[in-house]
Order: structure tokens, then sequence, then C-alpha cells
């Protein structure tokens, strides 16, 4: 009755998983969300990597209450700001990249991102990723590396997009290691001879997200670092949803080793609230006219309710070590997929790093046709009636539960899934 009663007035194109789901939030705690109707649910969704800390953490919830009663809006310091920014400092993406400029959203980070490295450069070109998602304001969806941006164009100019090394349909028909990393030196001719010469900046998700949960082997960030460098541009790395533990370490970066000029960040970072950032060095920063008075500046960025959300958020990561539990958690239901690739004829295969973990579901293993939407959709339909979240309604099937997540709960989990998906076979759905 309440989803008919919000549909009378709901604009379309709201998250696609919220509307398949047909569930209406009671209340939340953890890893468990339970509806009006009493009906309890494992969220391995959670806001897709915005619930790290799972739903309603305690620690989260009480500062935001007692913030919530001493101050809210507007741009002046408060101790939640100053708690976050110092604490961010201990975890910095890299030496000197500490200097934070706050925002709402992941969208308007990365916007800011842009500005920056114009300004820092004098030039005006950027080159990101196939499969790159970085937002959807019309800088950023410029530098989607997807089929979404149809019809929303004319894109920026200056747009440029290149292949990422995703290994299981490699862009460049090759093999890994055997490849020597060809797409990036694809991305490297491409640079030298399809831009202006003019490229600000490379943005670069460390291992992509939207795309179905890419990692891409250790060589490949440090190559599309050099291209950067190469070409006198800023290399942004889009920690969004790799940032704050979810692949095992502190950031996606770390996996390698690279050192960005300006890291973008959001999801975890408010631990449910809206909140991003861009952290970037010193030197950068003062970079003309984004570091002019309110040059860089939102009306909601920084504020005390959002610093305090965002301090909380990185009091719980580093009291309950939850990089930590990421990682070893990560690596158990990691083990536990592998074997599905042989069990099931339609996994073509699984991959993760930390809770940032992927299936992808073919109705061919050698061709790897994607499994069709409709069948995924059905997937996540018994999925939900069984009482798991999931993001199941994609062929590049993502599971990137809270980080708070137990090896009880991440087994039960993946237990439901797999009777799902016994089912699946069972019955044959996955067959042209």
């Amino acid at each position: 009755a309440l989803r008919a009663r919000e549909d009378a007035h709901l604009a379309p194109g709201a998250q696609g998983y919220a509307l398949m789901a047909g569930v209406v939030v009671d209340h939340a705690e953890g890893t468990q969300i339970t509806d009006v109707d009493g009906n309890q649910f494992l969220d391995f969704i959670g806001g897709i990597a915005v619930g790290a800390l799972g739903h309603s953490h305690p620690t989260w919830v009480e500062a935001i209450q007692k913030q919530a009663a001493r101050a809210a809006v507007g741009s002046l310091t408060s101790e939640a700001r100053v708690e976050l920014f110092e604490r961010f400092a201990r975890h910095a993406p890299a030496n000197g990249v500490h200097r934070l400029q706050m925002y709402s959203g992941g969208a308007e980070a990365v916007e800011s991102a842009l500005r920056l490295a114009k300004s820092y450069t004098g030039k005006y070109e950027f080159v990101s990723c196939w499969g790159g998602f970085h937002g959807k304001t019309m800088g950023a969806l410029s530098l989607m590396g997807s089929t979404f941006k149809d019809k929303l164009g004319p894109m920026v100019p200056g747009s440029h997009q290149v292949p990422y090394a995703d290994c299981y349909r490699c862009p460049v028909g090759a093999s890994y290691p055997s490849c020597g990393i060809a797409c990036a030196e694809v991305a490297r001719k491409y640079v030298k001879v399809a831009t202006a010469g003019a490229a600000a900046g490379v943005i670069v998700e460390p291992m992509q997200g939207t795309a179905g949960n890419i990692v891409p082997p250790p060589e490949f960030l440090p190559a599309m670092k050099s291209i950067a460098d190469e070409v006198g541009a800023l290399f942004i790395a889009d920690e969004m949803i790799t940032g704050l533990g979810r692949t095992g370490k502190w950031w996606g970066i770390h996996h390698t080793g690279v050192v960005p000029d300006i890291v973008t960040i959001g999801k975890a970072f408010g631990g449910g609230f809206p909140l991003s950032a861009l952290a970037t060095t010193d030197a950068i920063a003062v970079a003309k006219p984004w570091s002019n008075s309110s040059g860089s500046s939102s009306s909601y960025g920084g504020n005390p309710l959002a610093a305090a959300a965002g301090a909380a958020s990185l009091r719980v990561i580093e009291d309950e070590n939850l990089v930590e539990n990421a990682r070893r958690v990560g690596e158990i239901m990691l083990r536990e997929l592998e074997p599905w690739v042989d069990r099931y004829p339609f996994v073509g295969t699984v991959r993760g790093a930390g809770m940032f973990l992927a299936i992808e579901l073919v109705s061919d293993k050698v061709k790897k046709t994607e499994l069709p939407r409709k069948i995924t959709e059905r997937i996540f339909a018994e999925c939900v009636r069984r009482g798991l979240l999931t993001m199941s309604y994609s062929a590049h099937f993502r599971i990137q539960p809270p980080l708070t997540t137990d090896e009880a709960t991440a087994r039960n989990g993946l237990a439901i899934l797999r009777e799902v998906f016994d089912l699946v076979d069972r019955e044959g759905w996955w067959k042209p």
C-alpha cells in the first residue's frame, strides 16, 4: 500500500533494485532490514557500497544525534570537522594527499577534481576508461565509459575514453600475463594521437565498480599513472567505492603503490550520510581559480552534521578494524565462491579483493555471453523471496556487503545464494 502511494508521485528512474524488491523499510540494524510487514532481509547491497558500517551503527547514530542538537548547517569550523580532517590525515591515500574539500555527492567531488586539474595544469582535456563510472553530472557523464550516456549528448569537448584492464573480457583480445598489459599500451598511443595535447587529468577507478567489480592486474594502474606523467596530466584516483577498506586495504591504490595527485572519496565516507570529498596535495590545492574564496566550496560540504557523520564513520572503521575484517571475510567468501565456476554452467568467473567481489553470469562460458536481464531479474526476485538483497539483477553480479559483516553472516548469505543458483541450474533458466 505504501509503495502504491509513493508510486503516485515518484518520478521514473529511481534505483532499479529498490523498485524491483518492492520492500518498504521499517527499520534496519547492521546487515538486517525489517520491512513494514515484519519480513527480514539480509542486506548485501547496502545502498551500493554506501552502507559500509551496516545500518544504524550505534556509534554513528549517537554522533549524528548529538551534533544535530548542537549545530547542523553552515561552513564554519566545528570540532566535528577538525576531528574528521585529523582522522583522515592519519589514513591519507598517499603521503601529502591530505588537503580536503567537502561535498555531498560523488559526482560533485569528481566535478571539483576536474576543475582543480584544469586550474593547476592550464589544460582542458580528460582521459577516462571504458567501463568507468564517475557520476551523472555533465563533466563526469562525459567521462563515462559505457552506453549510459547515449542520447544525453553532446558531451563536454576534450573527453576521451581508453581501454580498462578487464581480463575476463579483454578489450584488445589478449590474455594476461602474456599480453604485457597491451590495453595500457593502446591507451598510451591513443592519448598521444587522439587528444589535442592538452590533457589536464587521467581519471581511473583503481578497481571498477559499476562495470562489475573489475579487479585489474597490478601492472595496470602504474601504467596509467605513467601515461598521465608523460603528458603532464594529473592522475585522479576515483576511490568512491574502493576507498576506506572496501578492498581489504584502506585505499584501492594501496594494492599497487601508485601515488595519485587527486583522490575522490564518497560512499563509505559518511557512513550513510551524504558526504563526499576531494583530497589533494598542498601544492595542487593552491591552484587558482579553484582555490579562490568560494571557488571550490559547496553549500552542504563539510557542515557540522556531515562532518560528525564522517568522523564517526572513520572512528568505527579504525576502532573495529574493519579494513582487516573486509580482507579476512572477503577472502573466505571468495574461496567459497571459486568452486562455483565448475559447479554451475552459468557462472563464467568469480573475482574480488576484500569485500569487493563479483560473479559473471553467462549463458555460454566459451563466448562469455551475458545471462539475459530477464533471467538475472528472476534470480534477484528469488533471492528477495528468501530474504537476501543482492545485486544479482545484473549479469555482472557485484557482491559488496557491509564491512562489519562477520564470517557467519557472510556464509549465511552465500548459502541462500547457493540455494537460488541450485534452482537456476535445476530448472535450466540459463539455457539460451
